[in-house]
């Protein structure tokens, strides 16, 4: 969940879910005090009692109609809007929300009507932007629904997502600091830093014990020109997780910026030994190489991302791109072959179409 490349004052920020921004609500829920995130409102509590729990249903129609009605257009009708981090009262009052929006209120209409379901977070993904000298890495949120033994994922995005690690089951702890965090860090793509900090306590309180918040919550104090404070708080993400990519980059940033050479090298050095073993970098850097037409290490560097991560079809599309445009269509197909085989529905099809295209075209020459 973390960044790349180094600009002169780089910081790594890592929005839980996806990245916040200002959507306009009614100001009575826009006051709601922090505690009051995961409350559903008296008049959804109604709707859920009256469209969903109206009569005894097995689990799995259960699960099934609690689906419709949060994204039928004649109920709920929520829509997703990566941008919009909600309490379950505000998503309820826009019917937008991002993946940890609807988290929330997935969580708080399926538990009202008792079925067994917990968070999950993916802690990898590739989703990134860079606003300034900052990039907003962004981690991803879902619900796991247990019935009759069973599991089942529900996920606003679907398969829409290319993810570099697999879910874990989370708190509603760790939930809120996401929550808090979302906000923190739209503050400081609004500039204001300060209340950024404000919202990053919240986080905090939340869940202490995640290392990402104290990285960011470093990136916040650097925007306050507070740098001794940041570097306490990277230092408490490291302590945290040693491996935490974000406090390593950050922790890289600052050394530099004063001027301690040692210290920018010593963990330059610790950010490469992670970064080895991490198949979304490993996956963007063969993106790099194979922009600039160096299809040789591209493909090196897709090879070391299946490697890290069998399971992701994209890794293996990319790695036949490669091939192809490197004069090799056998290896092409071979990749692709592997991608199809990962993959069912219209992403099935759509790689067999490119076989086909492929063999079509071995025997044209």
């Amino acid at each position: 969940m973390h960044a790349l490349f180094l600009a002169a004052m780089l910081s790594l920020a890592t929005p839980g879910g996806d990245q916040a921004a200002a959507v306009p609500v009614p100001a009575a829920i826009e006051a709601a005090p922090p505690w009051a995130v995961m409350v559903m409102p008296p008049e959804l509590r109604q709707r859920v009692h009256e469209e969903v729990l109206s009569r005894p249903v097995s689990q799995r129609e259960r699960l099934n109609q609690l689906l419709h009605f949060m994204l039928d257009a004649d109920a709920l009708g929520i829509v997703y809007d990566e941008r919009a981090t909600h309490s379950v009262a505000q998503t309820y009052a826009t019917r937008r929300a991002n993946c940890l929006s609807f988290t929330l209120l997935f969580l708080a209409i399926a538990r009202e009507t008792g079925l067994d379901v917990h968070a999950q977070e993916i802690e990898n993904t590739l989703s990134w932007r860079q606003e300034d000298n900052t990039i907003y890495r962004n981690n991803h949120v879902n619900a796991r629904v247990s019935v009759n033994g069973l599991q089942f994922v529900v996920d606003i995005l679907g398969s829409n997502l290319i993810a570099g690690s697999r879910p874990v089951l989370i708190s509603d702890q760790r939930l809120l600091a996401h929550y808090y965090n979302n906000l923190a860090m739209d503050e400081l793509a609004r500039g204001s830093p300060a209340a950024g900090l404000r919202l990053m306590e919240d986080a905090l309180a939340a869940d202490a014990s995640y290392a990402p918040l104290w990285s960011n919550a470093g990136v916040l104090h650097v925007h306050s020109d507070d740098l001794a404070a940041a570097g306490v708080a990277y230092q408490k993400a490291l302590e945290l997780d040693p491996r935490e990519a974000g406090a390593l980059i950050n922790m890289v940033s600052l050394a530099r910026r004063l001027g301690d050479t040692r210290r920018e090298e010593e963990f330059r050095r610790r950010l490469v030994r992670v970064q080895q073993k991490d198949p979304l970098y490993q996956f963007m850097r063969g993106l790099d190489l194979e922009r600039t037409g160096d299809y040789t290490r591209a493909i090196a560097h897709y090879r070391r991302a299946i490697r890290l991560y069998p399971g992701e079809h994209r890794f293996y599309s990319a790695q036949a791109r490669a091939y192809l445009k490197a004069g090799d269509p056998k290896r092409a197909g071979n990749a692709l072959k592997r991608a199809q085989a990962l993959t069912d529905g219209a992403t099935r099809a759509a790689y067999q179409a490119q076989l086909q295209a492929l063999e079509q075209r071995a025997s044209n020459n």
